[in-house]
């Protein structure tokens, strides 16, 4: 399938002195990735937007306006440049629907953590035991599981679901976190938030959108797993450099950006220098364990450690770009 290439500026490596949070990172994070977009990103955008309003998700006009900022449809298309129109629509329902439950979870969490426990709850039961939803939020996750289902093998459908009972479980720990009064360990934010990432649920997809299934050796293989690992912290670490602004704006904790902050004391310019070192080291090292093992994986096993790196390289590109991380754009390095 052809993809949509389009020329912008490339991160490359080097330091700034001056300019704006964005201008910094784009001259430090090292991404070797070239941008791609799915050719099917405008149809999908406007299936997003119906399903939305099918599962009268969009009805308030706060969450209306969020969707319009996060542009799900974008992001699917830069994390999945090359899968069917299909799979590409699941994607970024999938999306749009994290966004809002994220943005939900964190809203109820902060306010009356006790009441982030029946979403959870209702989530855990649709994933893992196909209850009847209750609210219009487990409606939407129902059809979105049955499109899992009507996509996926049993097996890769299963996976999908443990994956998103990993996503609501983190949440409930964001929660947590963000009520202790005692500070949070920098190990402890990045556990959290490889969980409410939210990226891992998506794998199963890439699985089920190649010719041939994975054999079990391929997909449990060590190297592929600390693969699937790397990738999702490259791409979610990356998106907190831009988010870092709006997040210390909201008294947000879980972010690389801001836990550097936290923990060594200084400007935020400095965490995000800090964090794109981390960054960098991990795509580094994802670069040079995807090397080692593609020669001994399959097509298809070489074709799921794909959407593992577009997913590096779409969450760069989306966020640099998407108005709910606008300030990064503004924010000064040395205010």
């Amino acid at each position: 399938m052809s993809t949509v290439h389009q020329e912008i500026p490339v991160a490359r490596p080097g330091g700034l002195s001056g300019g704006t949070l964005k201008d910094l990172i784009d001259a430090s994070l090292h991404m070797p990735f070239p941008f791609l977009r799915n050719p099917h990103e405008a149809d999908v955008a406007a299936g997003v937007d119906a399903w939305l309003r099918t599962w009268g998700l969009t009805d308030d006009p706060a969450v209306a306006r969020m969707v319009v900022r996060t542009r799900p449809a974008r992001l699917a298309s830069c994390t999945s440049p090359t899968v069917d129109r299909g799979t590409l629509q699941i994607v970024a329902n999938q999306i749009a629907y994290q966004f809002v439950y994220d943005d939900r979870a964190e809203d109820v969490g902060r306010r009356w953590p006790g009441r982030l426990l029946p979403m959870v709850c209702e989530s855990v039961g649709i994933l893992r035991d196909g209850l009847s939803p209750s609210t219009p939020l487990g409606a939407a996750l129902t059809d979105l599981r049955r499109q899992v289902q009507e996509r996926c093998t049993p097996a890769q459908a299963a996976r999908w679901s443990w994956h998103g009972r990993e996503y609501v479980h983190g949440l409930l720990y964001e929660s947590v976190a963000q009520t202790r009064s005692v500070p949070l360990a920098t190990g402890v934010c990045t556990t959290i938030r490889s969980l409410t990432a939210g990226v891992e649920p998506f794998y199963p997809l890439y699985e089920a959108a190649q010719s041939h299934e994975l054999t079990p050796e391929e997909l449990h293989h060590p190297v592929v797993e600390r693969l699937r690992r790397l990738s999702v912290d490259a791409a979610v670490w990356t998106a907190d450099l831009f988010s870092a602004v709006k997040e210390q704006r909201a008294g947000g904790l879980i972010n690389l950006a801001l836990a550097h902050q936290r923990a060594q004391q200084c400007s935020l310019a400095d965490a995000v220098r800090l964090a794109v070192r981390e960054i960098n080291d991990t795509i580094g090292e994802f670069q040079a364990l995807r090397a080692e093992i593609e020669p001994e994986l399959s097509p298809a096993g070489v074709g799921y450690t794909q959407g593992m790196t577009d997913w590096i390289r779409g969450c760069y590109h989306w966020s640099r770009t998407v108005p709910r991380y606008a300030d990064s754009a503004v924010a000064p390095v040395d205010p």
